[in-house]
């Protein structure tokens, strides 16, 4: 027989609190490490900056793996008795009892990089699998989007020291008609998976508004929470990518298919946020485009 896992709303809005103090301090990090280790093109100042992780065009930064040794340190401290999952240093993706945070230190590398300014630090807390608090800051614009399960989400430009606004509370936009919904999407660096995304793409395209792809997952997701897209969906996303954006997306109203939380980036499963209005006929869409299924990645990868 299967335990439910026991938190209350206060325990969840505690931890909420707990994450976005730790992610706006890993992304004060980040801000200042991007200074330091890029020129504003994106050429690197240092030659031991970046290394490749999956495949040749996957790149790892050391502001990444800094990052997320400043987070596990600030997570070890606040919360000893925790378990924690990251992109970098690893951790198991089976469910442990108790809580368990789910951190990525730069969701969007590449753009970090490059100097493209969408790339995020994403942290949440999950018990029995499931997100119950979650906190993603947009490092380059300063904002921070948070929410808590059944507290709501909310988003706020500046830091909680530091506030330059009041919260303003997030709902996904009221859009009734997916013709007219403005979608983001990502790519896997997997060449197989890839090719499959490219012709889900062109079934889909003519029937959406159009397609962005800002290339960091998290943020994504955040913007279907503000409604600056209507929907979002891509395969192969790892739990560190959806665990906060998915929460603050649900938060807002939207209607929110994740992949099995000890699922892996391999396994190809989708993730998907719409907008509550479009959801059930954009999901017929993406399942038309065959969009729906996973795509696991093909051993020439």
């Amino acid at each position: 027989m299967t335990r439910t896992p026991r938190w209350t709303p206060g325990e969840a809005a505690e931890l909420a609190v707990v994450a976005r103090s730790v992610a706006e301090t890993a992304a004060a990090q980040v801000r200042t490490r991007r200074a330091e280790l890029f020129a504003i093109t994106g050429t690197t100042r240092d030659d031991d900056a970046v290394a490749a992780k999956s495949t040749p065009t996957d790149p790892v930064t050391v502001a990444d793996t800094e990052t997320e040794a400043l987070i596990r340190a600030l997570l070890r401290d606040l919360r000893p008795d925790d378990s924690i999952l990251g992109e970098e240093a690893g951790g198991s993706v089976d469910v442990p009892d108790g809580v368990r945070w789910v951190v990525d230190p730069i969701d969007g590398t590449v753009n970090f990089l490059y100097g493209i300014p969408a790339y995020a630090v994403s942290v949440a807390a999950q018990v029995g699998g499931v997100s119950i608090a979650g906190a993603v800051v947009d490092v380059a614009r300063g904002v921070t989007y948070w929410a808590w399960a059944g507290g709501g989400a909310y988003s706020c430009p500046g830091t909680a020291e530091d506030p330059r606004g009041e919260p303003v509370r997030l709902r996904a936009n009221p859009i009734d008609d997916p013709g007219f919904a403005l979608v983001a999407t990502g790519f896997a660096y997997a060449a197989s998976r890839r090719e499959q995304q490219g012709a889900i793409v062109a079934r889909l395209l003519p029937a959406v508004r159009d397609l962005r792809r800002m290339g960091a997952a998290a943020l994504d997701l955040c913007m279907v929470a503000s409604g600056a897209v209507d929907a979002h969906f891509e395969h192969g996303l790892s739990p560190w990518d959806w665990a906060a954006g998915g929460l603050i997306a649900a938060e807002a109203g939207a209607r929110v298919v994740l992949p099995p939380a000890d699922s892996r980036s391999s396994d190809g499963d989708v993730t998907i946020a719409v907008a509550p209005g479009v959801a059930d006929r954009f999901l017929a869409l993406l399942d038309d485009a065959g969009a729906l299924r996973a795509l696991p990645v093909g051993q020439q990868d």
